[in-house]
């Protein structure tokens, strides 16, 4: 999934980004209610997760103007504010759930992944990917390449993720700076060819055919060998 986030307790928000990005999703944070509006008017997200108190523009203030703009992204509420009222009055300006802190993070994955299968008609979330002979579940969290079990640090995860979701795409290094990193483009560093090179030799590590190509002058795109 990708969540937008709009908290201004730095470490409520960073609780939550973690905890998501470490499941692999793209998380965008907005500290500010202004950002957090114009994120939300301006990109796709799958879900919302705002405060309803914020600076700038607060949660309902957020919801009534995506509401009245036509934005129908399911949004979740989170709030100190646990009396009834309060959550009917989120409720009525246009959020699809509310949660009360403080609050546990696997209450609010749950909320998350429900809202995001809701929006997509009751689907079920994808809980595999698969590129030619590479599989990754997303469930028990493991890779493997023609049967072969492939590790990966967190970050190594979170980029092949990026690229099995965009099959034959080619995602440059500021797109992905962006996804997986959540950096603003800094042409000086090198940080996405590093990764992209280790994360190549753990692919390849058994004399296997190259899935990850470089396009030159543009970036990265993953395929399966006879692609």
């Amino acid at each position: 999934m990708r969540v937008l986030v709009i908290e201004d307790d730095t470490a409520t928000a960073d609780y939550i980004a973690n905890g998501l990005r470490e499941e692999g999703h793209v998380v965008d944070v907005a500290r500010h209610g202004r950002d957090g509006l114009f994120l939300a008017l301006n990109e796709p997200f799958d879900v919302i997760v705002t405060d309803r108190m914020l600076p700038g523009p607060d949660g309902l203030s957020i919801l009534r103007a995506l509401r009245a703009s036509g934005v129908a992204t399911p949004v979740l509420v989170l709030t100190a504010l646990g009396e009834v009222e309060k959550r009917v009055e989120g409720l009525e300006a246009g959020a699809d759930d509310y949660l009360a802190k403080p609050f546990a993070f696997a209450e609010l994955r749950a909320r998350l992944r429900a809202l995001a299968r809701r929006a997509r008609g009751g689907a079920e979330e994808a809980t595999e990917l698969v590129v030619g002979d590479l599989r990754m579940d997303l469930l028990r969290r493991t890779v493997t390449r023609g049967g072969r079990e492939v590790a990966l640090l967190p970050t190594e995860w979170r980029l092949l993720e990026c690229l099995m979701r965009h099959p034959g795409e080619v995602l440059t290094r500021t797109m992905l700076l962006e996804k997986v990193w959540d950096f603003s483009f800094d042409p000086s560093t090198n940080v996405v060819d590093v990764h992209v090179s280790r994360l190549r030799r753990k692919l390849e590590a058994e004399g296997e055919r190259p899935l990850i190509r470089t396009v030159r002058g543009a970036g990265y795109r993953l395929a399966a060998p006879d692609t």
